[in-house]
C-alpha cells in the first residue's frame, strides 16, 4: 500500500553521481543506508502528498508542464538538517529565481487540477533540498556533517527531469525531461 506520492526534480548524470557518492560513503561508514535501501534517486522534492493520486490523470499534465520548462542550473552551497525526527542531512541549493518559479508554477498547475498544496510546498515556506542521509542516529549527526564537509562534492549541475514517484519504497511512476517536446 502506498504511503504517498511525490513530484521530484532529477539531476544531470554528473551531479546525480556526486550525490550517490555521498550516499555510498554514509552506507560504508554505517551512518545511513535509508536512501539506498529505499531505492530512491537523488532529487529535490517539488510536491508531496499522502493522498491517493490518479497517475493517469497527472501524467499528461506533468508531461505538458515539463515540455515547457528548460533545464535549471543548480549550485548546492550549503549542508543542513531539519529539526525533525527523521534526522536527515541534506545539500541545499542556492535559491534561484528559476528554481523557485518552476516549483511555484508546478504547484499552480496541479492545484488547478484539484490537488491541495500542503503548507511546506507553498511559495512562502518551501525549502528546496537534496537528502544525502536519513535516519542518522542522533549520536552520529555531527559525524555526518563532517563527512559532507570532507567529501568536497561537485556541487553544481543541472536539474534535467521531473518525475512522479510512489513511496515507500520508492517506485518511479513516470518522468519527463525538461524542455523535451518529443512525444513518447
Amino acid at each position: 500500500m502506498s504511503q504517498g506520492y511525490a513530484i521530484e526534480l532529477y539531476f544531470d548524470p554528473a551531479l546525480e553521481n556526486q550525490v550517490l557518492k555521498a550516499w555510498n560513503v554514509f552506507a560504508r561508514r554505517q551512518i545511513s543506508t535509508y536512501l539506498i535501501n529505499n531505492e530512491s534517486r537523488p532529487h529535490i522534492t517539488l510536491f508531496s502528498t499522502t493522498s491517493s493520486i490518479d497517475s493517469t490523470k497527472l501524467e499528461p499534465i506533468i508531461k505538458s508542464f515539463s515540455s515547457k520548462q528548460e533545464p535549471i542550473s543548480l549550485s548546492f552551497s550549503s549542508i543542513g538538517s531539519f529539526s525533525s525526527d527523521d534526522n536527515a542531512l541534506f545539500l541545499s541549493p542556492t535559491p534561484s529565481l528559476s528554481l523557485i518559479q518552476l516549483q511555484l508554477q508546478l504547484c499552480e498547475v496541479i492545484k488547478k487540477e484539484g490537488f491541495e498544496i500542503g503548507e511546506e510546498y507553498r511559495v512562502d515556506s518551501w525549502v528546496p533540498f537534496c537528502s544525502v542521509a536519513v535516519d542518522v542516529p542522533k549520536s552520529r549527526i555531527s559525524e555526518g556533517f563532517l563527512v559532507l564537509r570532507d567529501l568536497k562534492l561537485l556541487v553544481y549541475g543541472y536539474a534535467m527531469d521531473i518525475g512522479l514517484v510512489e513511496f515507500s519504497p520508492v517506485r518511479e511512476v513516470f518522468s519527463f525531461g525538461l524542455g523535451n517536446n518529443l512525444e513518447s
